[in-house]
């Protein structure tokens, strides 16, 4: 059987989809090789996915994101086994699990590529989903429910319906608890839509003692016989006949039966029991740990306190109490008017170990440990011991617990004043962000701003900066080290207009040869102390970061990384520079979820909280457990561990989208690669000879052919050479690119690509085949017109191909792309409304996401001074050119001299 490696993906609108598996999945068991059946399920729709997972058919062997949905899948099918009968024509659709119970369902469920589209409204859809296909399906099948059921799992057998009932027996106080097996039949025969009724399996064994033929009780007890065979209590009683009979039993007789509970309904026995007993979380007394109860100013050092106490859902005992469980015997006994489960020799062992802890940090633990210790790590970094785990409650005291909503949600509980200094008005989403990186950084946590693309990262980091220079007053407070920002070369000229528009009061260091002398960033590296004394903010690349010292000498106020990614691989030198670089506080700003990758999660989190998810070694054997729930559950352990250092908001959560414009305008600035520098070069070289002896018409074509040339080189090199071999490594413009398609990758969103030059368009199909990992679609102006009508019906698709490639004349109109929420300007055109028309091919009636647009742009060539003319010198472009400000701009009408220096390249900002 052919087989391939699969990781389960929630696509944005909430659908189960499998997807090609990544090495990092694979290595952290997320992913597996599936066998051609189970992918084929899922191919087909995701309850059919569903439904082979809880079949006999599935192996054995599966990722724990499948898993996960295995076993809610399976919840399904209990539920409903436990309610149906087939004596009954009617169909009984079992409840949807609560809130509650949702809400840990969401929390449990482990790292998966898309799960921040799962929430409690995705849970309900698809238990609706399986009901409505198994209601389908046993219409559709001779012997209806029964059927049905039979055929996905020859266990899940409903004929006959034996139930086994346990119940309180208050008037006996030595035998407690009263048992009852029995089986369903109708009323009155064979009467359609009869109601089926419990009868005492007795009855089944004198009817067939009667007949004198035991084929009929034989199949009633097919379920009982398989129950047996786990269960010695079972056993027992089916071989005595004492099963036919009512018993009183003793506590312990019942706990050993409450125990067994999940056997016997996997043997296909019902079990009704009385609704306190849980048995994934029994009733039972927990040493409660309380983590951080007095108030502490900050959470430096040994700052949070331990409380220890034994308790029943979070109320402290009595000793007079605490004796009565010390002295039971039978697993149960009952306290406060119910029945809990006790063990004394456990309850003592994790009484023990946790009053050694409190002795040991008598004068408190670090926060880390503290936030170890409620995700369910111990302080060392390795797992709590799993016995201990099962008795204790670990919960934050009340300061702590203050503390951590207000990290969770700091509305109104943070008080901000930085707006007069900002030049902008914050969305509330914004305000919050900014709140929560205040508050985070005056507690001295190291924390993730992970919001998506569009969503104004940069603003909420300039307002923070302001609020931390001004303080909400009107004049500078003490001056403070400067902060670091570190982040891809393409953006620096982003941070800088952002900070020069926003954040004026602002004083920037752009350390790059692009943005200040050689000689500045030698005073620099010699003295960087006095050299950026007054500064607020000092911008650089990873690249810089990791080549000069000068930068881990100085002890900054805050290290912020954008695009944080660029730190995910632990080994890298460029990773192990920085991670050494010192500093009050540390930020971390990604646009995607960084909590579904878990190889790059430990590097991330090591830099802006270190310790808090141990070594590398101790965090891969922690997340690689052998046992598959043991892992299941330390992955949602992780999970919560890192919920109070990330915040993420996406574009389609419902409180975001009224605060967002419906079309957001993001320029990518893209350096040249020596390549295409040096053939820049030459051109204009070639260009400013020509212009010497070249006039009127002959003139304006040689320019307009050397423009084109220019625009071809800035897109890749084989472009203006017309070549076949389009290596990513010597086009700028093919690196960036990469980077927002991996991000739109994860986020599992679409886009359109859009070229002047129709040349251009296969190439970046076929590269970007390779970044996605599947074929995309192209449409130019070779393409039929039948045909581009099938283009769109199959892009529309929310599960056809993830990108498209259009040549700007050929997609400027008539195509309604909506599924696409981003699109990219590989290559700018002279007119900015031709441009626009493009953009809505995607930006158009239909569209229910915010639509992002990339603007390609090469630093330091005519495309930069094109895109300024364009963004910030419109009133320049009349003067120069006479033609509208939203027209298109008339280049060759410029003089010599003017377009020399139009086209001339600035090496410093385009390497």
């Amino acid at each position: 059987m052919s087989i391939k490696a699969h990781r389960l993906a929630i696509t944005p609108l909430g659908q189960l989809r499998l997807v090609g598996a990544t090495e990092d999945d694979l290595a952290f068991g997320l992913a597996s090789e599936l066998s051609v059946e189970l992918i084929s399920a899922f191919a087909k729709s995701e309850v059919d996915g569903l439904v082979y997972l809880v079949s006999a058919r599935c192996e054995t062997s599966l990722p724990v994101s499948l898993r996960y949905w295995q076993s809610f899948a399976h919840r399904y099918f209990t539920s409903l086994r436990r309610m149906s009968s087939s004596l009954s024509k009617d169909w009984k659709s079992p409840d949807c699990p609560d809130d509650e119970t949702l809400e840990e369902l969401l929390r449990s469920a482990p790292p998966t590529l898309g799960l921040e589209y799962l929430n409690r409204d995705g849970l309900r859809r698809v238990w609706g989903q399986l009901d409505t296909h198994t209601r389908s399906a046993s219409q559709k099948r001779k012997g209806g429910l029964a059927a049905h059921l039979h055929s996905l799992n020859s266990d899940w057998n409903l004929l006959g319906r034996v139930t086994f009932h346990l119940a309180e027996n208050k008037k006996n106080p030595d035998r407690p608890f009263a048992f009852l097996a029995t089986y369903t039949q109708t009323e009155s025969g064979e009467r359609k839509n009869a109601t089926p009724k419990h009868v005492p399996l007795s009855e089944a064994l004198k009817a067939s003692i009667a007949a004198g033929d035991t084929r009929q009780l034989d199949a009633l007890l097919t379920p009982v016989s398989k129950a047996a065979e786990s269960t010695p209590a079972i056993a027992k009683m089916l071989q005595s006949k004492a099963l036919f009979a009512p018993q009183a039993w003793t506590i312990a007789q019942a706990y050993e039966f409450f125990q067994s509970v999940p056997r016997l309904e996997e043997s296909g026995v019902i079990v009704r029991i009385p609704d306190w007993w849980n048995a994934s979380k029994p009733p039972r007394p927990q040493v409660t740990v309380r983590v951080g109860s007095r108030k502490e100013s900050n959470l430096s050092g040994d700052a949070l306190n331990l409380d220890v106490n034994v308790t029943i859902d979070g109320e402290p005992l009595t000793q007079e109490e605490l004796a009565q469980l010390m002295a039971a015997r039978e697993g149960m006994t009952l306290l406060r008017g119910k029945w809990v489960q006790v063990d004394a020799d456990r309850l003592q062992s994790a009484m023990d170990q946790w009053e050694a802890l409190r002795e040991e940090h008598a004068s408190g633990i670090g926060f880390l440990e503290g936030m170890r210790l409620l995700s369910g790590l111990s302080v060392e970094g390795g797992d709590v011991d799993e016995d201990t785990k099962a008795w204790s409650r670990i919960q934050p005291g009340d300061w702590l617990s203050d503390t951590l909503a207000t990290l969770r949600d700091p509305a109104g509980k943070v008080d901000l004043d930085a707006g007069k200094r900002l030049h902008a008005t914050l969305r509330p989403y914004q305000t919050e962000g900014v709140g929560w990186l205040w508050f985070a950084s005056q507690l001295g946590l190291g924390v993730c701003l992970a919001d998506d693309m569009g969503l104004g990262k940069t603003i909420q980091v300039i307002a923070l900066l302001l609020q931390m220079k001004f303080g909400g007053k009107g004049a500078a407070e003490s001056q403070s080290p400067p902060s670091l920002l570190i982040l891809p070369t393409s953006l620096l000229g982003n941070w800088q207009r952002e900070v020069e528009k926003f954040g004026p009061d602002l004083k920037l260091m752009v350390a790059h040869r692009s943005a200040c002398d050689t000689s500045l960033l030698k005073a620099i590296a010699k003295d960087p102390t006095d050299a950026l004394s007054g500064y607020d903010l000092v911008a650089t690349t990873y690249g810089l970061a990791r080549r000069e010292k000068w930068i881990g000498e100085m002890n900054w106020n805050l290290v912020i990384l954008d695009e944080a990614q660029a730190i995910k691989n632990a080994g890298a030198a460029q990773t192990k520079a920085i991670k050494k670089i010192p500093s009050r506080g540390r930020i971390l700003l990604s646009g995607t979820p960084v909590e579904n990758h878990l190889g790059d999660l430990w590097s991330l989190f090591d830099f802006c909280s270190p310790g808090l998810l141990g070594t590398a070694a101790q965090f891969k054997k922690f997340v690689n457990a052998k046992d598959e729930r043991q892992r299941s559950a330390r992955l949602s352990s992780v999970r919560k561990l890192i919920q109070p250092y990330v915040l993420r908001r996406m574009k389609t959560d419902p409180r975001i989208v009224p605060d967002l414009p419906a079309k957001t305008e993001m320029r990518v600035d893209c350096g040249l690669t020596k390549a295409q520098a040096a053939l820049y070069q030459a051109v204009t070289s070639e260009l400013e000879q020509a212009l010497e002896i070249a006039s009127g018409i002959q003139r304006r074509g040689m320019v307009l052919g050397a423009l084109m040339q220019l625009k071809q080189i800035c897109n890749h090199p084989a472009l203006y050479l017309k070549q076949g071999d389009y290596d990513q490594a010597v086009s700028g413009k093919y690196n960036e690119l990469r980077s927002i398609c991996e991000t739109i990758l994860e986020k599992q969103e679409k886009v359109l690509i859009f070229s002047q030059f129709q040349s251009m368009c296969e190439p970046l199909a076929n590269y970007l085949a390779d970044v996605f990992g599947r074929e995309g679609l192209i449409l130019t102006g070779k393409t039929a017109t039948k045909k581009r009508s099938k283009l769109v019906e199959t892009f529309q698709d929310e599960s056809g191909p993830p990108f498209m490639v259009i040549s700007v004349k050929a997609g400027g109109t008539g195509l309604n792309l909506t599924q696409a929420s981003h699109v990219v300007h590989f290559d700018r055109w002279w007119n900015p409304a031709v441009e626009d028309q493009a953009t809505d091919r995607a930006f158009r009636i239909g569209q229910k996401r915010n639509v992002l647009v990339h603007k390609f742009v090469c630093r330091g060539t005519l495309e930069e001074k094109i895109d300024d003319m364009i963004r910030g010198k419109k009133e320049l472009s009349r003067e120069l050119f006479g033609g509208d400000e939203a027209g298109e701009i008339n280049l060759t009408e410029m003089s010599n001299d003017q377009l020399l220096s139009f086209v001339s390249l600035d090496l410093e900002k385009a390497m």
